[in-house]
């Protein structure tokens, strides 16, 4: 990208910042992410792009082998050692078991798996059961859509999962944004602690026809952070495109390899 386009973005990012500005009390300070605070956001975004791409591409292999046994049957990454193992299984009545009839391990990259058809006696009562019990409630609490949803749990500290519901890619070329929503759940899947709306509206921009795109653009008004969504939107395009977010009181860039960098700070209302 051409330093005279980078500096363009970043002036519209800055005037937009300031327009979507909220008030602030006298003396009250404004006060910057820190580092870490940006690289969590980071992490977690990768990591929701990995347990993404592992889904899809076991998903695929798996309906190579077999499509009609994983007919309604839900799937369940988990990542150990540095690779990725995707499951798939329906849950017992009681919600007690996971039963898994296939298992995908990734082999030497993100797009290769391979696939081995389970035991029909195969169940968990570990972390595939507590992930398919978030999931399940998650989508209950979330509630019906007019389009397609991707679910997706990862865990995070100290004993607790995440939940993210963000809606499905269904055009070539065309990656949506928004409306995507992320649970904090207990240990074990059973209660929802905390619901975390990341973004609202759903942006979805098709490529322009022999032009060709530097970086994205959007304002942030539900919060200060660029959220975890926003790198997995990043990392997910092909190539991976840059996106500028104009929040309230704060600008940022997410880069291609998913880091965030500050851009700005917005001004306060007097």
């Amino acid at each position: 990208m051409s330093r005279t386009i980078v500096a363009a973005i970043r002036t519209i990012l800055l005037l937009a910042s300031i327009n979507v500005a909220i008030p602030f009390s006298k003396g009250q300070e404004v006060t910057a992410p820190t580092n870490e605070e940006l690289a969590a956001i980071t992490e977690r975004g990768r990591s929701l792009y990995e347990y993404d791409q592992a889904a899809w591409h076991a998903s695929d292999a798996v309906q190579m082998a077999n499509p009609k046994n994983v007919e309604g049957q839900r799937y369940i990454a988990r990542k150990e050692n540095g690779k990725w193992t995707v499951v798939f299984g329906k849950l017992n009545d009681e919600r007690s078991l996971f039963r898994i009839s296939y298992e995908a391990d990734e082999q030497a990259t993100l797009r290769q798996f391979a696939v081995r058809q389970e035991p029909a006696g195969r169940q968990d009562e570990g972390f595939f059961l507590y992930a398919a019990r978030a999931a399940e409630i998650a989508m209950k609490d979330f509630g019906t859509t007019d389009r397609p949803y991707n679910v997706a749990v990862l865990p995070t500290s100290p004993e607790q999962l995440y939940v993210y519901l963000y809606p499905a890619q269904t055009k070539a070329r065309v990656y949506p944004l928004g409306g995507d929503v992320r649970y904090l759940m207990n240990a074990d899947g059973t209660k929802i602690l905390e619901k975390r709306q990341m973004h609202k509206s759903i942006i979805e921009t098709a490529p322009h026809a022999g032009k060709k795109a530097a970086a994205g653009f959007h304002t942030h008004i539900l919060g200060d952070l660029p959220e975890d969504t926003d790198v997995f939107h990043v990392l997910t395009q092909d190539p991976p495109l840059p996106e500028f977010v104009a929040t309230p009181r704060f600008t940022y860039q997410v880069k291609t390899d998913g880091t965030i960098q500050m851009e700005g700070k917005g001004k306060r209302r007097k």
